[in-house]
């Protein structure tokens, strides 16, 4: 289409809000834009209705059609509660909770979402302030709700927000739900909100849910010995702006740490992110503040949450004395190899006991659950598919922990999210019990690879937006799946799996076999001889195309680690090179 065409397609629409049932801030703004000479603002606010995806919502706050506003969250709210009223219509009374984190206009989307809930006969328990994800999704659980709504984008810059949505299991929607949601979101209209609600529908909660959330998250403790002997473990923690300052060093606190060291700038709840660019634990810039106090107090582990306070991000000190940032499989290792040998320690692997992990995490997990004889999940990237596993063996299996490479983990399943509340204390209790071994955190780290072997994992994407990146990102997923790579690393590939199709296809005798999941996604992922493991698939929030890598070998002693870790990480740069055409 022409760019005078998509141009005429959104003044049209635009014209239409500002003749419509819009607040007069909201016109002004869409005035300001028409009138503006430079049109780019005003296609990017209109050119596409802000999808309610299998997510929710998330987006660049501001007027507009493409944007997160009370009307985008509105249309994704009575959507939502047209769904229930049909899906529970045999209940007397329907129950949803909904939080809030610390972003822009979070409070104002939170309320919103309240009103257009309770003008539908819909009971509403509202957080009184922002709270992590993990406490919404615990309150869904807690107070036999039947949804539930987070407004928050994550670890999104700072114009971002979103809304999230959560289904009566308290994990976020997953088919057949998302689908049928979606649809009677996208059949809504402005002037089929019902924005004004019974007051006595909405009922403030906060401080009791808070001490309920808190004692499941301290009962996670395997060691409480250890904590008892090493208390005044050095814990630096940030929230960096976020909801995890609401809860997290309380956590701490009543786990038994005595010790636990703040970063004053970024315990300010704030949705500017005054003190980082992008508040993702994921990224080294982001933890700078907390290790540079690390560094002062001389830490023994630094911990940081994203702003709604699902991710956890570790910096552990290693044995030069630095203060390195371990990727998200590596957290999820540290937290699985501690849960299966304390509960192998005591006497408590039952024989019923099961792990999570996504597809893209690393396999090294695998090969500790099969030693230790503890049953392992895999499933699609996102924590509504460990939820979902969850679910499936509700009373048949237990939940013993599960993990993602995203920064996500998940103690004990009476969460079914993300959970950095959680995550901390046990992190700082794993702390606790490595010292008590002898060991710094980091140290344990290389036993894990000793005993196992050796793995390095790295994401890389590749950006490529509008329409044409789109199509783009269609074509290089189709070509892999047609022409697969002969070889990667200088490793010859064994076998495909393709989750689209649900198909694994042996390279060398053209052999396929059935991938026994419930769904399908577009993801594909090669295997070499050498163990080398690669994933490839779209992200779904965002334009882009993301390659995980993951390479094995093997470690003698920890005098090795530097030169294995170097030599993996040139083997990954060179399959990096042969796959990723920028």
């Amino acid at each position: 289409m022409e760019q005078q065409e998509i141009l005429a397609l959104v003044e049209k629409k635009a014209y239409e809000w500002l003749n419509g049932k819009y607040d007069d801030a909201t016109k002004a703004e869409v005035k300001r834009m028409l009138a503006c000479e430079d049109k780019s603002e005003l296609i990017d606010s209109f050119y596409r209705d802000l999808e309610f995806g299998t997510g929710g919502l998330r987006g660049i706050m501001g007027a507009g059609s493409n944007r997160m506003n009370i009307y985008t969250v509105g249309a994704a709210t009575q959507g939502l509660s047209n769904y229930l009223k049909v899906n529970f219509s045999y209940l007397d009374e329907i129950k949803v909770a909904v939080a809030y984190d610390s972003r822009n206009n979070s409070p104002l989307f939170a309320e919103t979402t309240a009103k257009i809930f309770a003008a539908n006969g819909i009971k509403v328990f509202l957080f009184d302030a922002l709270r992590p994800t993990p406490e919404l999704s615990f309150a869904i659980r807690q107070l036999d709700c039947q949804s539930g709504i987070v407004i928050t984008a994550s670890h999104n810059p700072k114009e971002y927000n979103g809304y999230k949505a959560y289904w009566s299991d308290g994990s976020q929607v997953v088919p057949p739900h998302d689908g049928n949601i979606i649809r009677e979101v996208a059949k809504v209209k402005v002037d089929n909100i019902l924005f004004e609600g019974n007051p006595e529908k909405i009922i403030m909660i906060g401080k009791d849910l808070d001490e309920q959330f808190l004692e499941k998250a301290v009962s996670v403790s395997l060691s409480p010995d250890a904590i008892q002997k090493h208390k005044d473990l050095k814990i630096v923690y940030t929230p960096i702006h976020g909801t995890g300052v609401k809860l997290i060093p309380e956590a701490l606190a009543r786990m038994g740490f005595t010790n636990v060291i703040h970063v004053p700038e970024q315990d300010v709840v704030s949705g500017d992110f005054p003190t980082v660019i992008s508040p993702n634990p994921e990224e080294t810039a982001a933890m700078g503040m907390a290790i540079a106090k690390a560094k002062e107090v001389n830490a023994d582990i630094v911990m940081a949450s994203d702003p709604d306070a699902d991710r956890i991000g570790v910096v552990l000190k290693n044995d030069k004395g630095e203060y390195v940032v371990v990727n998200g499989n590596q957290t999820a290792l540290l937290f699985l190899y501690y849960i299966i040998t304390r509960r192998k320690e005591s006497g408590d692997l039952k024989g019923t006991d099961y792990i999570v992990k996504t597809i893209v995490t690393s396999e090294l997990i695998a090969d500790i659950a099969k030693r230790n004889r503890v049953e392992l999940f895999d499933t699609y990237t996102g924590f509504k598919y460990i939820a979902e596993v969850i679910r499936e063996n509700e009373n048949k299996r237990r939940y013993i922990g599960g993990g993602e490479e995203s920064y996500g983990f998940l103690p004990a399943d009476f969460v079914r999210d993300k959970d950095a509340v959680t995550s901390c204390a046990l992190m700082a209790e794993i702390a606790a019990w490595a010292k008590d071994n002898g060991k710094t955190l980091y140290e344990m780290l290389q036993d894990i690879y000793l005993e196992y072997g050796f793995s390095k994992e790295k994401m890389k994407y590749v950006v490529k937006k509008g329409k044409e990146g789109a199509d783009l990102i269609k074509l290089m997923m189709k070509n892999f799946r047609s022409n697969p790579p002969r070889t990667l690393g200088g490793s010859r590939l064994l076998c495909m799996k393709d989750y689209l199709f649900l198909t694994e296809r042996n390279l060398i005798d053209g052999e396929q076999t059935p991938i026994e999941l419930n769904s399908t996604s577009d993801v594909l992922q090669f295997f070499t001889e050498d163990g080398t493991k690669i994933s490839v698939r779209p992200s779904g929030t965002e334009p882009k195309i993301k390659f995980y890598i993951e390479v094995r070998s093997s470690l003698s002693s920890r005098a090795d680690y530097d030169r294995v870790d170097k030599e993996c990480e040139e083997k990954i740069e060179a399959v990096v090179k042969e796959l990723v055409k920028e």
